[in-house]
Protein backbone atom coordinates (compact mmCIF):
# COMPACT_ATOMS: atom_id res chain seq x y z
CA UNK A 1 0.00 0.00 0.00
CA UNK A 2 1.39 3.25 -0.77
CA UNK A 3 2.01 5.78 2.58
CA UNK A 4 -0.70 8.19 2.97
CA UNK A 5 0.24 11.70 3.94
CA UNK A 6 -0.85 13.41 7.59
CA UNK A 7 -4.37 14.23 7.45
CA UNK A 8 -5.52 17.15 9.57
CA UNK A 9 -5.42 20.09 6.98
CA UNK A 10 -1.81 20.79 6.62
CA UNK A 11 -1.77 22.52 3.38
CA UNK A 12 1.13 23.24 0.98
CA UNK A 13 2.86 20.25 -0.93
CA UNK A 14 4.22 17.23 1.11
CA UNK A 15 8.51 16.91 1.00
CA UNK A 16 8.37 13.09 1.94
CA UNK A 17 7.05 12.42 -1.48
CA UNK A 18 8.04 13.17 -4.67
CA UNK A 19 5.77 15.60 -6.64
CA UNK A 20 3.93 14.30 -9.76
CA UNK A 21 5.71 16.32 -12.98
CA UNK A 22 3.23 17.03 -16.09
CA UNK A 23 3.89 17.01 -19.54
CA UNK A 24 4.27 19.99 -21.62
CA UNK A 25 0.97 21.31 -22.82
CA UNK A 26 0.73 20.51 -26.60
CA UNK A 27 -0.97 23.12 -29.12
CA UNK A 28 -3.08 21.14 -31.26
CA UNK A 29 -3.07 20.60 -34.60
CA UNK A 30 0.71 23.02 -34.63
CA UNK A 31 4.00 22.18 -35.03
CA UNK A 32 5.05 20.37 -31.66
CA UNK A 33 2.82 17.31 -32.18
CA UNK A 34 2.59 14.65 -28.89
CA UNK A 35 5.48 11.92 -29.93
CA UNK A 36 4.41 8.47 -30.07
CA UNK A 37 3.18 6.17 -27.30
CA UNK A 38 5.69 5.57 -24.93
CA UNK A 39 7.87 7.98 -25.87
CA UNK A 40 9.40 10.18 -22.80
CA UNK A 41 9.28 13.89 -22.18
CA UNK A 42 12.75 14.87 -21.70
CA UNK A 43 13.74 16.67 -18.57
CA UNK A 44 14.24 19.88 -19.90
CA UNK A 45 10.92 20.52 -20.92
CA UNK A 46 9.76 19.16 -17.54
CA UNK A 47 7.70 21.65 -15.66
CA UNK A 48 9.41 21.13 -11.91
CA UNK A 49 7.11 21.76 -9.07
CA UNK A 50 9.03 23.22 -5.52
CA UNK A 51 7.49 23.40 -2.15
CA UNK A 52 6.92 27.01 -2.06
CA UNK A 53 8.17 26.71 1.62
CA UNK A 54 11.26 25.87 0.85
CA UNK A 55 11.88 28.40 -2.15
CA UNK A 56 10.94 30.99 0.50
CA UNK A 57 13.49 29.32 2.67
CA UNK A 58 16.78 29.24 0.07
CA UNK A 59 16.09 33.52 0.17
CA UNK A 60 17.70 33.71 3.29
CA UNK A 61 16.39 36.08 6.09
CA UNK A 62 13.46 37.58 3.86
CA UNK A 63 12.25 33.97 2.68
CA UNK A 64 11.78 32.89 6.38
CA UNK A 65 10.10 35.97 7.39
CA UNK A 66 7.67 35.62 3.88
CA UNK A 67 6.77 32.41 5.40
CA UNK A 68 6.30 32.83 8.82
CA UNK A 69 3.60 35.93 7.34
CA UNK A 70 2.18 32.60 5.16
CA UNK A 71 2.35 30.55 7.84
CA UNK A 72 0.30 32.84 10.38
CA UNK A 73 -2.62 34.01 7.05
CA UNK A 74 -3.22 30.38 6.45
CA UNK A 75 -3.35 29.50 10.65
CA UNK A 76 -0.40 27.46 10.56
CA UNK A 77 0.88 28.62 14.20
CA UNK A 78 2.69 25.43 15.06
CA UNK A 79 4.03 25.64 19.01
CA UNK A 80 4.91 29.22 18.52
CA UNK A 81 2.10 30.49 21.02
CA UNK A 82 2.27 28.09 22.99
CA UNK A 83 6.38 28.84 23.36
CA UNK A 84 5.63 32.64 23.51
CA UNK A 85 3.48 31.71 26.38
CA UNK A 86 5.80 29.95 28.48
CA UNK A 87 8.39 33.10 28.09
CA UNK A 88 5.66 35.29 29.25
CA UNK A 89 5.02 33.29 32.00
CA UNK A 90 8.47 32.29 33.24
CA UNK A 91 9.18 36.02 32.95
CA UNK A 92 6.20 36.86 35.28
CA UNK A 93 6.87 34.41 38.17
CA UNK A 94 10.70 35.29 37.98
CA UNK A 95 9.82 39.24 38.82
CA UNK A 96 7.97 38.21 41.49
CA UNK A 97 9.85 35.57 43.06
CA UNK A 98 13.47 35.22 41.84
CA UNK A 99 13.39 31.55 43.24
CA UNK A 100 11.35 30.27 40.32
CA UNK A 101 14.11 30.48 37.35
CA UNK A 102 16.45 28.97 40.16
CA UNK A 103 17.90 25.83 39.38
CA UNK A 104 16.27 23.59 42.19
CA UNK A 105 12.73 25.01 41.45
CA UNK A 106 13.62 24.21 37.91
CA UNK A 107 14.41 20.71 38.64
CA UNK A 108 11.97 20.29 40.87
CA UNK A 109 9.52 20.85 37.80
CA UNK A 110 11.17 18.55 35.61
CA UNK A 111 10.22 15.76 38.12
CA UNK A 112 6.86 16.94 39.06
CA UNK A 113 5.55 16.90 35.47
CA UNK A 114 6.91 13.57 34.62
CA UNK A 115 4.14 11.30 35.88
CA UNK A 116 1.10 13.72 34.14
CA UNK A 117 3.34 13.80 31.06
CA UNK A 118 3.61 10.63 30.30
CA UNK A 119 -0.46 10.06 30.25
CA UNK A 120 -0.70 13.19 28.31
CA UNK A 121 1.66 11.59 25.99
CA UNK A 122 -0.85 8.66 25.53
CA UNK A 123 -3.56 11.23 24.98
CA UNK A 124 -2.12 12.39 22.21
CA UNK A 125 -2.46 9.76 20.31
CA UNK A 126 -6.17 9.71 21.10
CA UNK A 127 -6.46 12.97 20.25
CA UNK A 128 -4.64 12.86 16.52
CA UNK A 129 -8.00 10.30 15.82
CA UNK A 130 -9.95 13.45 17.32
CA UNK A 131 -11.77 11.06 20.19
CA UNK A 132 -11.11 11.53 24.04
CA UNK A 133 -9.80 8.79 26.86
CA UNK A 134 -11.74 10.19 29.88
CA UNK A 135 -10.71 6.64 31.54
CA UNK A 136 -7.05 7.58 31.58
CA UNK A 137 -6.89 9.13 35.40
CA UNK A 138 -8.66 6.09 36.54
CA UNK A 139 -6.33 3.62 34.17
CA UNK A 140 -2.80 5.44 35.91
CA UNK A 141 -4.47 4.69 39.79
CA UNK A 142 -5.51 1.35 38.85
CA UNK A 143 -1.99 0.60 37.79
CA UNK A 144 -0.74 2.29 40.90
CA UNK A 145 -2.92 0.35 43.01
CA UNK A 146 -1.76 -2.85 41.47
CA UNK A 147 1.81 -2.07 41.22
CA UNK A 148 1.75 -1.90 45.33
CA UNK A 149 -0.41 -5.18 45.71
CA UNK A 150 1.97 -7.29 43.71
CA UNK A 151 5.24 -6.03 44.47
CA UNK A 152 4.80 -5.11 48.85
CA UNK A 153 1.72 -7.82 49.36
CA UNK A 154 2.98 -10.73 47.26
CA UNK A 155 6.83 -10.04 47.06
CA UNK A 156 6.81 -9.15 43.22
CA UNK A 157 10.26 -8.03 41.71
CA UNK A 158 10.37 -4.12 41.08
CA UNK A 159 10.37 -4.88 37.44
CA UNK A 160 8.06 -7.40 37.01
CA UNK A 161 5.74 -5.35 39.16
CA UNK A 162 6.06 -2.38 36.75
CA UNK A 163 5.39 -4.91 33.82
CA UNK A 164 2.30 -5.99 34.93
CA UNK A 165 1.02 -2.80 35.49
CA UNK A 166 1.66 -1.80 32.01
CA UNK A 167 0.50 -5.44 30.64
CA UNK A 168 -3.15 -4.15 32.59
CA UNK A 169 -2.89 -0.79 31.04
CA UNK A 170 -2.34 -2.52 27.40
CA UNK A 171 -5.31 -4.79 28.11
CA UNK A 172 -7.88 -1.79 29.26
CA UNK A 173 -7.12 0.02 26.45
CA UNK A 174 -7.47 -3.65 24.10
CA UNK A 175 -11.49 -3.87 25.91
CA UNK A 176 -11.94 -0.26 25.73
CA UNK A 177 -10.52 0.14 22.13
CA UNK A 178 -12.57 -3.22 20.94
CA UNK A 179 -15.92 -1.54 22.39
CA UNK A 180 -14.98 1.75 20.37
CA UNK A 181 -13.86 0.65 16.87
CA UNK A 182 -15.69 -3.07 16.62
CA UNK A 183 -18.89 -2.43 18.60
CA UNK A 184 -19.67 0.89 17.67
CA UNK A 185 -19.92 2.67 21.03
CA UNK A 186 -18.88 6.19 21.29
CA UNK A 187 -15.06 6.62 22.71
CA UNK A 188 -16.91 9.10 25.49
CA UNK A 189 -19.08 6.69 26.68
CA UNK A 190 -17.14 3.64 26.51
CA UNK A 191 -14.09 5.77 28.47
CA UNK A 192 -16.37 7.29 30.83
CA UNK A 193 -17.57 4.01 32.06
CA UNK A 194 -14.29 2.98 32.24
CA UNK A 195 -13.66 6.26 34.54
CA UNK A 196 -15.75 4.80 36.56
CA UNK A 197 -15.37 1.11 36.76
CA UNK A 198 -11.50 1.13 37.04
CA UNK A 199 -11.77 3.41 40.11
CA UNK A 200 -14.03 1.05 41.32
CA UNK A 201 -11.30 -1.95 40.93
CA UNK A 202 -8.82 0.48 42.40
CA UNK A 203 -10.70 0.51 45.15
CA UNK A 204 -11.51 -3.26 45.40
CA UNK A 205 -7.28 -4.18 44.71
CA UNK A 206 -6.33 -1.90 47.65
CA UNK A 207 -9.39 -3.10 49.65
CA UNK A 208 -8.99 -2.53 53.60
CA UNK A 209 -5.42 -1.37 53.43
CA UNK A 210 -6.99 1.60 51.48
CA UNK A 211 -2.87 3.05 51.16
CA UNK A 212 0.31 0.75 50.59
CA UNK A 213 3.93 2.23 50.97
CA UNK A 214 6.27 0.88 48.93
CA UNK A 215 9.94 0.94 49.33
CA UNK A 216 12.48 3.30 49.76
CA UNK A 217 15.66 2.82 47.48
CA UNK A 218 13.52 0.34 45.69
CA UNK A 219 14.20 0.76 41.37
CA UNK A 220 10.17 1.99 41.68
CA UNK A 221 11.28 4.51 44.02
CA UNK A 222 14.30 5.59 42.15
CA UNK A 223 12.72 6.31 39.38
CA UNK A 224 11.44 9.41 40.03
CA UNK A 225 14.11 10.23 43.17
CA UNK A 226 17.62 8.96 41.11
CA UNK A 227 20.00 11.74 40.03
CA UNK A 228 22.78 11.57 37.76
CA UNK A 229 25.40 13.67 39.65
CA UNK A 230 28.22 13.68 37.77
CA UNK A 231 28.00 16.66 35.69
CA UNK A 232 29.48 15.00 32.60
CA UNK A 233 26.45 12.91 32.00
CA UNK A 234 24.09 15.89 31.45
CA UNK A 235 26.30 17.26 28.71
CA UNK A 236 26.89 14.18 27.28
CA UNK A 237 22.98 13.29 27.25
CA UNK A 238 23.10 16.69 25.15
CA UNK A 239 25.75 16.42 23.35
CA UNK A 240 23.83 12.57 22.05
CA UNK A 241 20.44 14.32 21.42
CA UNK A 242 21.83 16.92 19.88
CA UNK A 243 23.91 14.49 17.37
CA UNK A 244 21.35 12.17 16.67
CA UNK A 245 18.94 15.46 15.37
CA UNK A 246 22.12 16.40 13.31
CA UNK A 247 22.18 12.66 11.84
CA UNK A 248 19.26 12.87 11.53
CA UNK A 249 18.60 15.73 9.68
CA UNK A 250 21.35 15.26 7.75
CA UNK A 251 20.55 12.15 6.31
CA UNK A 252 17.20 13.06 5.74
CA UNK A 253 18.81 16.06 3.23
CA UNK A 254 20.98 13.20 1.07
CA UNK A 255 17.87 11.47 0.64
CA UNK A 256 16.06 14.28 -0.44
CA UNK A 257 18.97 15.55 -2.68
CA UNK A 258 19.79 12.27 -4.12
CA UNK A 259 16.53 11.48 -4.84
CA UNK A 260 16.43 14.69 -7.16
CA UNK A 261 13.88 17.01 -4.94
CA UNK A 262 14.15 20.34 -3.46
CA UNK A 263 16.07 20.35 -0.21
CA UNK A 264 16.19 22.69 2.66
CA UNK A 265 19.22 24.95 2.89
CA UNK A 266 21.89 23.82 4.98
CA UNK A 267 22.81 27.41 6.87
CA UNK A 268 19.04 26.03 8.13
CA UNK A 269 20.10 22.30 9.04
CA UNK A 270 23.01 24.27 11.17
CA UNK A 271 20.43 26.86 12.30
CA UNK A 272 18.58 24.33 13.44
CA UNK A 273 21.28 21.90 14.89
CA UNK A 274 22.32 24.94 16.89
CA UNK A 275 19.64 26.49 18.46
CA UNK A 276 18.76 22.68 19.97
CA UNK A 277 22.72 22.32 21.57
CA UNK A 278 22.06 25.62 23.31
CA UNK A 279 18.82 24.56 24.68
CA UNK A 280 20.25 21.18 25.53
CA UNK A 281 23.23 22.26 27.21
CA UNK A 282 21.79 25.39 29.04
CA UNK A 283 19.25 22.33 30.68
CA UNK A 284 21.98 20.64 31.54
CA UNK A 285 24.34 23.18 32.94
CA UNK A 286 20.99 24.18 35.16
CA UNK A 287 20.07 20.68 36.19
CA UNK A 288 23.81 19.90 36.81
CA UNK A 289 23.74 23.60 39.66
CA UNK A 290 21.15 21.49 41.71
CA UNK A 291 21.46 17.59 41.91
CA UNK A 292 22.28 16.69 38.55
CA UNK A 293 20.12 15.63 35.45
CA UNK A 294 17.03 13.47 36.71
CA UNK A 295 16.24 9.71 35.44
CA UNK A 296 12.50 10.73 35.65
CA UNK A 297 12.96 14.05 32.96
CA UNK A 298 15.22 11.30 30.85
CA UNK A 299 12.31 8.66 30.70
CA UNK A 300 9.94 11.46 29.88
CA UNK A 301 12.02 13.07 26.76
CA UNK A 302 12.94 9.34 25.66
CA UNK A 303 9.04 8.58 25.52
CA UNK A 304 8.57 11.78 23.97
CA UNK A 305 10.98 11.64 21.30
CA UNK A 306 9.74 7.84 20.30
CA UNK A 307 6.29 9.19 20.06
CA UNK A 308 7.09 11.80 17.48
CA UNK A 309 9.31 9.23 15.87
CA UNK A 310 6.57 6.78 15.62
CA UNK A 311 4.05 9.44 14.33
CA UNK A 312 6.17 11.23 11.98
CA UNK A 313 8.62 8.56 10.35
CA UNK A 314 6.32 5.28 10.17
CA UNK A 315 3.60 4.20 8.17
CA UNK A 316 1.56 3.28 11.42
CA UNK A 317 1.94 7.45 12.81
CA UNK A 318 1.06 8.27 9.22
CA UNK A 319 -1.64 6.26 9.31
CA UNK A 320 -2.93 8.05 12.88
CA UNK A 321 -3.24 11.42 11.10
CA UNK A 322 -5.07 9.74 8.34
CA UNK A 323 -7.69 8.13 10.26
CA UNK A 324 -7.56 11.46 12.20
CA UNK A 325 -8.13 13.95 9.15
CA UNK A 326 -10.91 11.74 7.28
CA UNK A 327 -11.73 8.14 8.03
CA UNK A 328 -13.41 7.10 4.87
CA UNK A 329 -10.70 8.51 3.11
CA UNK A 330 -8.34 6.68 5.28
CA UNK A 331 -10.60 3.44 5.11
CA UNK A 332 -10.60 4.35 0.95
CA UNK A 333 -6.55 4.32 1.07
CA UNK A 334 -6.37 0.83 2.47
CA UNK A 335 -5.97 1.55 6.19
CA UNK A 336 -7.25 -0.80 8.45
CA UNK A 337 -8.94 2.06 10.70
CA UNK A 338 -10.29 -0.61 13.46
CA UNK A 339 -6.87 -1.66 13.72
CA UNK A 340 -5.30 2.15 14.33
CA UNK A 341 -8.50 3.11 16.80
CA UNK A 342 -7.51 0.00 19.12
CA UNK A 343 -3.99 -0.19 18.95
CA UNK A 344 -3.98 4.46 20.17
CA UNK A 345 -6.47 3.35 22.69
CA UNK A 346 -3.94 0.64 23.72
CA UNK A 347 -1.23 2.68 23.57
CA UNK A 348 -2.66 5.81 25.79
CA UNK A 349 -4.13 3.33 28.19
CA UNK A 350 -0.79 1.81 28.41
CA UNK A 351 1.13 5.16 29.11
CA UNK A 352 -1.62 5.94 31.94
CA UNK A 353 -0.53 2.83 33.47
CA UNK A 354 3.03 4.34 33.46
CA UNK A 355 2.18 7.84 34.43
CA UNK A 356 0.17 6.06 37.63
CA UNK A 357 3.48 3.47 38.27
CA UNK A 358 5.18 7.29 38.10
CA UNK A 359 3.09 9.07 40.33
CA UNK A 360 2.98 6.15 43.02
CA UNK A 361 6.67 6.22 42.83
CA UNK A 362 6.85 10.21 44.01
CA UNK A 363 5.06 9.41 46.75
CA UNK A 364 6.64 6.14 47.25
CA UNK A 365 3.22 4.65 48.16
CA UNK A 366 -0.37 4.00 46.59
CA UNK A 367 -3.39 4.78 47.70
CA UNK A 368 -7.11 5.46 47.16
CA UNK A 369 -6.81 9.13 45.80
CA UNK A 370 -4.30 7.98 43.48
CA UNK A 371 -5.11 9.11 39.70
CA UNK A 372 -7.69 11.32 40.95
CA UNK A 373 -7.81 15.05 41.24
CA UNK A 374 -6.49 16.78 38.44
CA UNK A 375 -4.57 14.38 36.67
CA UNK A 376 -7.33 13.47 34.00
CA UNK A 377 -7.71 17.07 33.43
CA UNK A 378 -4.34 18.48 33.11
CA UNK A 379 -2.96 15.02 31.23
CA UNK A 380 -5.76 16.44 28.44
CA UNK A 381 -5.22 20.25 28.91
CA UNK A 382 -1.38 19.72 28.50
CA UNK A 383 -1.80 18.24 25.03
CA UNK A 384 -4.13 20.55 24.16
CA UNK A 385 -2.67 23.89 25.38
CA UNK A 386 0.90 22.51 23.87
CA UNK A 387 -0.61 22.48 20.16
CA UNK A 388 -2.55 19.27 19.90
CA UNK A 389 -5.71 19.85 17.87
CA UNK A 390 -9.21 18.26 19.64
CA UNK A 391 -10.55 17.91 16.07
CA UNK A 392 -7.82 15.35 15.21
CA UNK A 393 -4.97 15.04 12.39
CA UNK A 394 -2.64 17.68 13.62
CA UNK A 395 -0.39 17.60 16.45
CA UNK A 396 2.87 15.73 17.83
CA UNK A 397 4.09 14.33 21.33
CA UNK A 398 6.25 17.76 21.76
CA UNK A 399 2.54 19.21 22.70
CA UNK A 400 2.23 16.98 25.83
CA UNK A 401 6.24 18.20 26.83
CA UNK A 402 5.20 21.83 26.19
CA UNK A 403 1.40 21.73 27.59
CA UNK A 404 3.11 19.79 30.87
CA UNK A 405 5.51 23.01 31.26
CA UNK A 406 2.95 25.43 30.68
CA UNK A 407 0.84 23.41 33.73
CA UNK A 408 3.59 23.37 35.88
CA UNK A 409 5.29 26.24 35.77
CA UNK A 410 2.17 28.16 36.67
CA UNK A 411 1.32 25.57 39.40
CA UNK A 412 5.01 25.84 40.76
CA UNK A 413 4.62 29.96 40.36
CA UNK A 414 1.86 29.73 42.15
CA UNK A 415 3.18 28.27 45.40
CA UNK A 416 6.24 29.93 45.68
CA UNK A 417 3.19 32.73 45.89
CA UNK A 418 1.32 30.75 48.15
CA UNK A 419 -1.54 31.24 46.02
CA UNK A 420 -4.63 29.21 46.97
CA UNK A 421 -5.31 26.15 44.81
CA UNK A 422 -8.29 27.19 43.88
CA UNK A 423 -6.54 29.82 41.74
CA UNK A 424 -4.69 27.77 40.01
CA UNK A 425 -7.39 25.80 38.98
CA UNK A 426 -9.01 28.60 37.28
CA UNK A 427 -6.06 29.89 35.78
CA UNK A 428 -5.42 26.77 34.11
CA UNK A 429 -8.89 26.47 33.23
CA UNK A 430 -8.22 30.14 31.23
CA UNK A 431 -5.23 28.64 29.28
CA UNK A 432 -7.00 25.81 28.11
CA UNK A 433 -10.04 27.60 26.88
CA UNK A 434 -7.34 29.97 24.93
CA UNK A 435 -5.83 27.33 23.43
CA UNK A 436 -9.12 25.52 22.20
CA UNK A 437 -9.90 29.17 20.64
CA UNK A 438 -6.66 29.45 19.15
CA UNK A 439 -7.13 25.94 17.68
CA UNK A 440 -10.58 26.79 16.23
CA UNK A 441 -9.46 30.14 14.83
CA UNK A 442 -6.37 28.40 12.70
CA UNK A 443 -8.74 26.03 11.74
CA UNK A 444 -10.89 28.38 10.69
CA UNK A 445 -8.14 30.27 9.05
CA UNK A 446 -6.65 27.37 7.04
CA UNK A 447 -10.22 26.44 5.51
CA UNK A 448 -10.01 30.18 4.74
CA UNK A 449 -6.85 29.97 3.08
CA UNK A 450 -8.09 26.56 1.39
CA UNK A 451 -5.70 24.60 3.39
CA UNK A 452 -7.98 22.55 5.30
Amino acid sequence: MTDQPPGGGSGGVDPERPLDVPEPPVTPGGPEQPEPSGSVVPPSAAVSQVDPRLVMRQQGFGGYLSEFKRRVRGGELGSLPVIFGLIVIWIVFWSLNDRFLSAQNLSNLSVQIASTGLISVGIVFVLLLGEIDLSIGSVSGLAAALLAVLNINHGWGDLASIFAAMGVGLGIGLIQGFFFAKVGVPAFVVTLAGLIGWLGLQLYVLGDQGTINLRYGGTIHKLTSYYFDQVIVGYVIAAVLVGLYAVSRYLEYRRRRDAGLAVVPVQDLALRTGLLAVIAFVVAYVLNQWKGTPLALLIFLGFVIVGDIVLRRTRYGRQIYAVGGGIEAARRAGVNVSFIRISVFMICSMMAALGGVFAASRIVSAGQSTGSGDVLTNAIAAAVIGGTSLFGGRGSTYSALLGMLVIGSISSGMDLQSVNSSVKLMITGAVLLAAVVLDSVSRRSQKASGRA
